[in-house]
């Protein structure tokens, strides 16, 4: 498999609909598959067992305060969300599809979309995004995915964890990235009030 990202330039008179991209992606399920605002689809292998395991490890921290708190749902990485930017991360022409590494979203937006939309990829952006840099991932991509996260209406805050120099990049709408150095936690702010990311499980 590749190292990074496989990216395809589509004709404008191939372009998928939504409903034929999702199958794509529902036969291609072994593969993490996004499509941006151009049309251009990205192919992704899964990750390596080491960076699979600090997915999950934030997933589950993530879940297990969701489950306390009950105010809304996570989401893991093999979950797609139609952007209104246009970008499908795993959306026809000119949507985009996103797939965060884990995020959450408020009960009362999510029972807003209809259970058929749910189904398939749901056009809504999480209130929370956590992207988790891969060792064969450039930061730069990612950087710019969180940018286009933080274009979206509802999503509210933004970490990207890049564990080869242990640095966490904290998004928020409408202003610069912050970075933190090593931090030993992260917060969850007001958005999750009560979540705490444990970076020793994570670095």
């Amino acid at each position: 498999m590749f190292s990074s990202p496989l990216v395809v330039q589509i004709p404008p008179s191939m372009q998928m609909t939504d409903e034929q991209f999702f199958d794509l992606c529902q036969v291609n399920r072994e593969l993490r598959i996004e499509r941006n605002q151009f049309g251009e689809i990205s192919i992704m292998s899964p990750t390596g067992s080491e960076t699979g395991n600090r997915n999950f490890n934030v997933a589950l921290q993530l879940g297990v305060w969701a489950e306390k708190d009950g105010t809304g749902i996570c989401f893991d990485s093999s979950t797609g969300f139609k952007l209104s930017t246009g970008a499908e991360r795993c959306l026809t022409t000119s949507h985009s599809v996103s797939t965060p590494d884990a995020s959450w979203i408020k009960l009362e937006r999510w029972n807003a979309i209809s259970p058929e939309k749910q189904q398939r990829f749901a056009p809504i952006c999480p209130d929370f995004v956590l992207e988790l840099r891969s060792a064969s991932d450039n930061l730069q991509p990612l950087k710019e995915k969180m940018e286009e996260y933080m274009r979206e209406p509802g999503v509210q805050l933004g970490l990207l964890i890049d564990r080869k120099h242990r640095r966490v990049y904290i998004y928020r709408p409408g202003v610069p990235e912050e970075c933190l150095e090593n931090p030993a936690t992260v917060s969850g702010e007001s958005v999750l009030p009560g979540f705490v990311l444990n970076m020793s499980k994570v670095w």
